[in-house]
């Protein structure tokens, strides 16, 4: 069987099942499929045009032949799709197919014990005349068989293959009509699949579009776009602003929660607990008069200035990114109009948010224990829609762990199947099997350790189980080397340096990256007190004019990372990940390449941002298909220098204060011996 075949979706799913009688002629075993999470518990996830490899164990008693297919469709369509798969050795099996729509498809595995492939197995290595002429009359009643279940002209050919055969002759002449290639080939079409076994589970693939798979994040808050000191900032600032951001190489712009801000327990500069008439508070203490989570704060604007600004960004190759924090006020309308939804202490107060010894008075969670949690679902659920129809697509979700896992499975369910191209961030930086547990019930990217991974062995080490253990298969990273609660001591000490290295490490390490900005780009490293990594004069709680065309801005640096990862689709995916080895522990060296390797890109940082280093790197050419005997250009695209590199082992020096990474595009030689100019 080749290539394929669409089979009905009741028929291969009837015999094998848990639910049913046991048939005990089927005699084929599944087991050990992957991809498989948590038992078929969750989906694992890809982009539209990305492939699914699935394997399995499928094998029977005895040695007949065992035939196997993978069965998969989209979740609209009633017949399923088959391709079948290849033995890869030890009775394990592969095949593939394409995801090519937003969506969810489901797959599955069937395997048979196919007797006429098993008699045509035996009669080639039959030898004696009376033996091959009475198996041939064994295989004439086999085809005959299939022929019934063939249609046209196949079953005319299968018919009179099967006649020639039982007619018996020249022991010679009968075995080269048995193996003859064509027919067996048409008969394979037509197998005899009553006693086929199904695997019990249907299998789930959440397919995204692409923006879920590579994207670029930078964050910035609307109230500090403007560049008059005594105004606050509005969405047309944003708008003005988003020409700067587009330049960087930067396709999505997150905002921070843009609705009206309570007074009650409002925190001051630097999260003073008392604030003075002037202070803006945190955008995150939501909700006051004007509005809860469908307002806009009045001093940003009204919808339709919203509206323009979506467009806006939209023309510049921009999404607009909204910051969901479900959390209160204490003068959020819900505590009016639903008192039920929150938790109460036994003086008549609300239970604030507080994590001991931080306290947040200007925050109150819900209460998802609340006898009228389904009433609360509803309205939480709303608000996305809210916020769908002012044209938002991708949501950055404020401390998911700290809300129930049946409501974020139920609401992004919900909220995937009116609108599948709907991406959620989880900013969840909590244990890791909460993370991955978020990961699992529908959250589209996730945060990650990556702030915090500093040396060569952590990065290597973490990054590896990003990118080839099973978790990859649900668990898209997302890495930020900065945001606005996250000043990192590498950043506080290592000066711009730490800056741009962070940079060139979130950008190829992880197709999803983002950084909290301007604070980046212009280098902000002042913590709020030692050890601390709050930043002092913290925009979560004051507004900013920042200086956006400083001599020692990042922001061109950041334009060629951003334009190197858009120009190479090597660095727009994740598990093609290979580290190399290097002989001084503050360099690190890996690479990324495309399925067909026609795009190679290799990246050597020095993670001392204080001190040059050197050392060699030993690049696995195998593996890139280069040749080990022929001289290789290594193209920087950070700096546009070019270098001639042979064999696999070779030399590196980075002086920080310069540049402390280079990005190389791998060119290998295509045409002539002598035209460097012929490269890939």
């Amino acid at each position: 069987m080749t290539g394929d075949h669409s089979t009905s979706a009741a028929e291969p799913l009837t015999a094998g099942r848990a639910d049913r009688p046991i048939e005990g002629r089927c005699r084929t075993v599944i087991e050990g499929v992957s991809p498989e999470i948590d038992g078929g518990r969750f989906p694992i996830k890809r982009v539209v045009g990305e492939q699914v490899t699935v394997e399995t164990d499928a094998f029977a008693d005895g040695h007949d032949v065992v035939v196997s297919l993978l069965l998969y469709r989209k979740e609209d369509e009633q017949r399923w799709r088959a391709r079948p798969m290849q033995p890869i050795g030890n009775d394990r099996w592969r095949a593939a197919f394409r995801v090519d729509a937003v969506g969810c498809y489901y797959y599955t595995v069937t395997a048979w014990v196919d007797h006429f492939l098993s008699w045509r197995h035996d009669f080639a290595r039959r030898v004696e005349a009376e033996d091959i002429r009475l198996a041939a009359r064994v295989g004439a009643g086999l085809i005959v068989a299939t022929a019934q279940r063939a249609t046209g002209e196949h079953r005319q050919h299968l018919s009179q293959w099967s006649a020639r055969l039982a007619a018996g002759g020249d022991p010679q002449s009968l075995k080269d009509e048995a193996l003859r290639e064509d027919l067996a080939a048409i008969a394979s079409r037509y197998p005899d699949r009553r006693f086929s076994t199904v695997y019990r589970r249907e299998l789930a693939v959440i397919v995204d579009r692409e923006r879920a798979r590579f994207s670029a994040w930078y964050e910035m808050f609307p109230r500090s776009c403007s560049e008059v000191p005594e105004r606050h900032g509005t969405f047309a600032d944003c708008e003005a602003r988003l020409s700067y951001v587009a330049d960087m190489g930067f396709d999505v712009a997150y905002l921070p929660p843009i609705h009206p801000i309570g007074a009650t327990f409002r925190k001051g500069r630097n999260n003073a607990l008392e604030a003075d008439g002037s202070d803006v508070g945190s955008p995150w203490a939501i909700g006051a008069t004007e509005g809860g989570h469908k307002a806009m704060h009045p001093d940003l604007g009204a919808p339709d200035d919203f509206r323009r600004l979506v467009a806006k960004a939209r023309s510049l190759g921009i999404e607009i990114a909204l910051d969901i924090a479900y959390q209160c006020s204490p003068d959020h309308p819900y505590l009016r109009e639903h008192p039920e939804w929150f938790r109460w202490r036994p003086d008549a107060t609300v239970q604030y948010a507080e994590n001991p010894p931080k306290k947040y008075q200007d925050i109150y969670p819900f209460n998802f224990e609340s006898d009228q949690w389904q009433g609360l679902w509803t309205e939480l659920k709303s608000v996305l829609l809210h916020w769908i129809g002012e044209g938002v697509r991708i949501f950055r979700v404020d401390n998911p762990h700290t809300k129930p896992f049946p409501f974020w499975e139920w609401a992004i369910a919900e909220i995937r199947r009116e609108h599948p191209d709907v991406i959620f961030l989880s900013e969840a930086f909590t244990r890791p099997k909460i993370m991955h547990r978020l990961a699992k019930l529908g959250f589209t990217q996730s945060y990650t350790y990556f702030a915090w991974r500093n040396t060569k062995e952590e990065i290597q080490e973490y990054f590896s189980e990003l990118c080839q253990s099973p978790s990859r298969e649900y668990f898209r990273p997302n890495c930020w080397p900065n945001t606005p609660d996250i000043l990192t001591e590498y950043l506080q000490f290592g000066g711009r340096a730490a800056f741009m290295i962070r940079l060139a490490l979130a950008a190829t390490l992880s197709a999803n990256y983002g950084i909290y900005g301007p604070a980046f780009e212009l280098l902000e490293r002042t913590p709020r007190e030692p050890g601390s990594e709050e930043y002092m004069n913290a925009e979560k709680y004051e507004r900013r004019i920042w200086e956006l065309n400083r001599e020692d801005s990042l922001k061109d640096f950041i334009a060629r990372v951003n334009r190197a990862r858009r120009d190479n689709p090597a660095l727009q995916h994740d598990w093609s990940l290979k580290f190399f080895p290097v002989d001084n522990e503050q360099i690190i060296c890996y690479a990324k390449a495309t399925e067909d390797l026609s795009n190679i890109v290799v990246v050597v940082v020095n993670l001392d941002p204080h001190h040059t280093q050197s050392g060699w790197v030993e690049i696995d050419l195998q593996a890139l298909r280069v040749d080990p005997h022929a001289p290789y250009q290594m193209h920087d695209l950070l700096t546009g220098a070019r270098y001639l590199w042979s064999g696999p082992r070779n030399y590196v020096q980075l002086d920080p204060t310069h540049l402390p990474a280079h990005l190389f595009r791998v060119r290998r030689r295509t045409h002539t011996e002598r035209d460097f100019d012929y490269y890939m």
